[in-house]
């Protein structure tokens, strides 16, 4: 999604001139809708709540003000100034990446970012130093304090990005008790995409009058497909002949659990792909390297959960699959604004079962459009999944079968004779693992696998959400038994961290 720009330019919303400086450098010159709105009630130093979808410039929105409060002052000291809380340790890196690109000519200021599975000996000595700006994950910025490596007594400004995400991840005792540790005269700004339940109670008592700033992001560079499909084998079938289309560039598929995405990478290497998982166990230096390879094109396919894949910014990702369906509405946006960036066309694609149709609807109807529903010719469900207003309204089989047909577009040019197992009515198989084309042993001169591999396929078992398509994903609402912090360490009995995953 390519954020709109406004006739406005930033010379015209008095930004200070360090910071033109590095935006002309980096060719910004008008700002997005939610910047042309937020910025000026940020520079006036009023609290705000802002609203904004994936790719509508929000970084920038509330980075931008921080840097230019911070430059009026005529030196810069040892003091933390400026405080920017993130939910996961991608999204701290992407927020430290634009502090210092929009800072480049500010010279005297310096920003760490203080994130879990990081070292801390790096972390502690860049904080004896001095620094004026902190982008940190909660979990790791609380150690610090009780360390007595930071102090927020002298803070001005504190960002929450994101905080809805952070309450969903059990953070909200961490985000008070750091809240509660800064100064009460000061500027709050809160990034969220929704203000109902305990992120408005948040918003209510930890900000004083706040400007509310709301911009709905329109995906007009992504289309959005719908797959259903009436068993994991046919799930897997549909995800073979998805991701061996020759028009993508790169993927990001979702799963639901960390299990899941370290499954299905390994079945799609398997069949020949060069594909990856990335989940919050895996340690930062690992994570950070997959991240690199995902860049430079060495991974073509990632594997990924909700919250290992929030901050990821990778213009080459041409479309993102919906293994399972995320089952916060608010995720789904996040996750298709994977795809589609720097004003590249991209695609959504959603595998949906029967028992996904509550949950996709929950979607259409926040997104307030419907999703296009599409066929593979050769591997069309054998179910119908018309909408319940529709139901009896197409053409019957036969006495005692569902009525109506499927109400689907076919992607092969027809509807055709299936000869797979869903549709010749044969005892589909209960795998639920991918069962992927090609072989990893044989390619072709253009690196596409050639023949199906064969192997045993990863069994779904009983309480395994991938297999079961039930039960909370990583990073839902709620508190998880065992959560563990953007360090990756469990806390027992209970603890307020949230599960990084």
């Amino acid at each position: 999604m390519r954020p709109q720009k406004t006739k406005t330019t930033f010379s015209d919303l008095n930004i200070a001139k360090p910071i033109l400086t590095a935006l002309d450098r980096i060719g910004y010159t008008n700002p997005t809708p939610i910047q042309e709105q937020a910025i000026p009630f940020a520079l006036a130093g009023r609290d705000l709540l802002l609203s904004a979808q994936t790719g509508s410039g929000k970084t920038a929105a509330f980075v931008i003000p921080v840097l230019d409060r911070l430059s009026r002052a005529t030196s810069f000291d040892k003091l933390t100034k400026a405080l920017i809380l993130t939910p996961t340790r991608e999204l701290a890196q992407q927020v430290h990446d634009s502090v210092r690109t929009y800072s480049k000519d500010m010279r005297g200021l310096f920003c760490v970012p203080l994130v879990g599975g990081a070292p801390y000996n790096g972390q502690i000595t860049a904080l004896r130093k001095g620094v004026q700006v902190i982008v940190a994950t909660p979990g790791r910025l609380l150690d610090h304090i009780k360390a007595g490596r930071v102090d927020l007594s002298n803070l001005e400004v504190l960002v929450l990005d994101e905080a809805d995400r952070m309450l969903d991840m059990g953070f909200a005792d961490d985000i008070s008790d750091i809240l509660s540790a800064a100064p009460i005269d000061r500027q709050t700004i809160m990034c969220s995409a929704t203000w109902d339940g305990p992120v408005g109670k948040i918003a209510a008592s930890f900000t004083k009058n706040p400007e509310r700033v709301s911009i709905k992001v329109e995906s007009a560079h992504i289309e959005e497909k719908v797959y259903y499909c009436d068993d994991f084998d046919h799930k897997n079938r549909l995800l073979d002949k998805i991701v061996c289309q020759q028009e993508m560039d790169q993927i990001i598929i979702f799963a639901a659990t960390k299990r899941s995405t370290e499954k299905l990478a390994k079945q799609l290497q398997e069949a020949g792909h060069k594909a990856s998982f990335l989940h919050g166990d895996l340690p930062q230096s690992k994570r950070n390297r997959i991240v690199q390879d995902l860049r430079n094109g060495k991974v073509k396919i990632l594997v990924a959960t909700d919250v290992a894949a929030r901050g990821l910014d990778v213009p080459a990702i041409s479309h993102v699959i919906n293994y399972d369906l995320p089952r916060q509405t608010e995720d789904y946006v996040h996750r298709i604004g994977r795809c589609g960036r720097a004003g590249r066309t991209g695609v959504a694609i959603s595998l949906c079962s029967m028992d996904d149709r509550p949950q996709l609807a929950a979607i259409n109807r926040y997104l307030d459009r419907k999703m296009e529903v599409c066929v593979i010719e050769g591997m069309e469900p054998k179910k119908t999944y018309v909408p319940s207003e529709n139901k009896g309204r197409g053409r019957g089989r036969g006495r005692g079968r569902s009525s109506g047909g499927y109400a689907g577009k076919s992607t092969g040019g027809g509807r055709g004779r299936s000869n797979d197992r869903a549709a010749t009515g044969q005892r589909a198989s209960n795998d639920s693992g991918y069962q992927g084309q090609g072989a990893g042993k044989s390619r072709d001169s253009s690196g596409k696998p050639k023949d199906r591999f064969g192997g045993k396929p990863y069994q779904g078992k009983r309480g395994d959400r991938a297999a079961t398509g039930r039960g909370r994903p990583s990073g839902s609402q709620g508190r998880p038994a065992n959560r563990s912090d953007s360090r990756g360490q469990g806390r027992p009995n209970g603890g307020n961290r949230g599960k990084n995953s």
